[in-house]
């Protein structure tokens, strides 16, 4: 059995992993404030989840943990805002206490690797995460690609239009200000748990703020599509996080937007782009799964003797 937990600023999503990747059980519960406080989730939603499996904790041959903020060496989280967490050795901290190995790892990484495992585990996969921000991950073969100093994917703050709205980076026009759930609340200015919902609701009504908004949505995630094949020519790129939820209402805009940019370019219409992106399943566990087969990472091989002669 192999664990996995993606630690969000709400909720805690916990997976059991058999060895042939079907999951066992699943849970979720209230992540809690401060280090302390997400440490004691953490364990309680191990205890919890191999409970549900039918298993004791220790059965469980590792962990892996996604987390927001910055992962130093597959051990310790920093700078996780929504955590109130500055900085964090999860591994040192979890270890201990169930005695097998964990792994951290970046939450939308973390995803990007469960994506890739949902989308069938082959060929080269980009996980473009819409949630508050934006960000994307690289799977290929089955191994997370981070670039030379781990940054690669962070595509939100690409300016795809300079004359557009002001970044929180300080740019103008960014990708994630486009696309990101965050800025699109700020631009939209009117509240409600879920903004960007209310914003293609209102759309639907006619407001015309709100179809302008819509409309910028989906030109931002097509600019990501783009960006994404034609610098690394990915099979695919999953859509996931929590503006996908929208699904098809969203889906369908950017396929649109995708085609209406082929129409001109020969080139650009031989790559296919509408047919290479996907919607990440709803309610799928790609973070927690992904979560998962990272930590699984950590366990040694063991490697057969074999005897000649």
């Amino acid at each position: 059995m192999r664990v996995g937990l993606d630690v969000g600023g709400s909720k805690t999503d916990a997976v059991a992993v058999a060895p042939d990747g079907a999951i066992l059980a699943r849970v979720r519960r209230a992540t809690g404030w401060g280090p302390d406080a997400v440490t004691q989730t953490i364990v309680e939603a191990v205890a919890e989840l191999a409970a549900a499996a039918g298993a004791a904790p220790g059965d469980a041959v590792s962990i892996g943990i996604g987390t927001p903020g910055q992962v130093v060496d597959g051990a310790t989280v920093t700078h996780a805002v929504n955590l109130g967490v500055e900085r964090l050795d999860l591994a040192a901290a979890i270890t201990p206490v169930f005695g097998v190995p964990v792994r951290v790892e970046n939450d939308v990484k973390a995803a990007a690797r469960g994506a890739y495992a949902l989308h069938g585990g082959d060929g080269t996969v980009a996980y473009l995460n819409l949630g508050t921000g934006v960000a994307a991950g690289f799977v290929r073969d089955g191994r997370l690609w981070r670039g030379a100093r781990g940054t690669a994917g962070e595509v939100g703050h690409i300016s795809i239009d300079p004359a557009g709205p002001l970044c929180r980076c300080g740019q103008r026009g960014c990708i994630e200000v486009f696309a990101g759930g965050g800025a699109i609340a700020e631009r939209w200015g009117r509240g409600g748990a879920l903004p960007v919902r209310d914003v293609f609701d209102a759309a639907d009504a006619g407001d015309a703020e709100a179809t302008g908004l819509r409309a910028g949505l989906a030109f931002g995630v097509a600019a990501a599509v783009r960006l994404l094949v034609l610098t690394v020519d990915v099979d695919a790129v999953v859509l996931g996080g929590g503006v996908s939820a929208l699904g098809d209402r969203m889906l369908s805009l950017v396929v649109a937007e995708l085609e209406a940019g082929a129409v001109a370019s020969a080139f650009v219409r031989s790559l296919a782009l509408a047919e290479r992106v996907e919607l990440l399943p709803a309610g799928s566990p790609a973070a927690a799964l992904g979560a998962a087969l990272i930590g699984s990472d950590a366990v040694p091989v063991e490697q057969e003797a074999v005897a000649h002669g």
